[in-house]
């Protein structure tokens, strides 16, 4: 946590001049450096499908800045501020001088800021997308991705939504994967890290620290084996790796994500409206025999012998 130095009372004024007349629930779908989201608020993306605003997980009574669905608010898809809570109800998430978001406590300490863009930006505005995709850029080039300052796309927490990149930009250098809570009260980082290893044929992998835990199998063309499918006519996946950048994306017309949970599982899940919750379509691993090296570099795993594992006598 760190004090604003350099921030002018102008950008304080600018931060908070509007807290008075701000509406509890902000359907827009841009919001200016005048208009802000305290404790309370809720900012509403395009497709009414997410919400950004505070919330406490579990049993916790820390604060932290969130998306979520807005049909079933305790599944979060992100969290700014997972590794330092807010101990109080007066956050404030508002748009510094240096066109980046700053997080604020009561007592104005910073305590979460974006990256601070390279040039001066005159008019800052922040779109929340149909995805769930927080994108601040310049109210006179929101047109791509190559013209947003900053995305919160780009700093995954444990949910892998459709139109995420999970990979590496090979130039810049930022590697995009998923990081498991430490526990459902608690959103810092846990121990479990989900990411794309393309070190000799691509395959998406679960750590724990340093140590590969499980994986799928290689890409073929069209999908990891090893991980069930959905049909192509509703699911569209993509692995792009060249010079500059490699990353597995996909894209789905029905409500999927993908979630790392505390336990190092990775889990698909797939909205029910009837039931409005969540169905588990498949979790990685699968069994005891999808831990990676289970049975060593020469043992056989087979899940329905006692002991599953034998030494490979061929």
């Amino acid at each position: 946590m760190y004090k604003m130095e350099g921030l002018s009372f102008l950008s304080i004024i600018r931060c908070f001049i509007f807290y008075l007349s701000i509406e509890l629930s902000l359907a827009t779908l841009t919001i200016n450096p005048r208009r802000f989201i305290g404790d309370g608020e809720k900012f509403v993306s395009l497709s009414e499908r997410f919400e950004l605003g505070f919330f406490s997980p579990g049993n916790s009574k820390s604060r932290y800045l969130g998306i979520w669905h807005k049909e079933c608010p305790g599944t979060i898809v992100w969290v700014a501020n997972r590794n330092n809570p807010i101990h109080d109800r007066h956050g404030v998430l508002c748009i510094g001088n240096y066109g980046n978001f700053i997080l604020l406590n009561r007592t104005k300490d910073i305590i979460w800021s974006s990256d601070k863009s390279s040039r001066k930006i005159k008019n800052p505005v922040v779109h929340f997308l149909e995805t769930g995709n927080l994108i601040l850029g310049e109210s006179s080039c929101l047109i791509s991705s190559k013209s947003y300052l900053w995305q919160s796309f780009d700093y995954p927490s444990d949910t892998l939504l459709p139109g995420k990149k999970l990979g590496r930009d090979l130039k810049t250098n930022p590697e995009r994967y998923l990081t498991s809570w430490k526990s459902v009260d608690d959103p810092s980082s846990g121990d479990f890290i989900f990411k794309l290893d393309i070190h000799v044929l691509p395959q998406i992998s679960v750590y724990k620290g340093s140590m590969k835990i499980s994986r799928s199998g290689p890409w073929n063309g069209v999908s990891f084996g090893g991980i069930p499918t959905i049909s192509s006519s509703i699911l569209r996946q993509d692995l792009v790796h060249n010079e500059d950048k490699f990353y597995y994306m996909f894209e789905i017309d029905i409500p999927v994500i993908i979630k790392l949970n505390q336990a190092g599982e990775m889990q698909c899940l797939i909205w029910k409206e009837k039931s409005g919750g969540w169905d588990i379509m498949y979790t990685v691993p699968f069994d005891s025999c999808g831990m990676y090296g289970k049975c060593g570099a020469n043992g056989v795993c087979s899940i329905d012998k006692t002991p599953i594992c034998m030494a490979d006598v061929g």
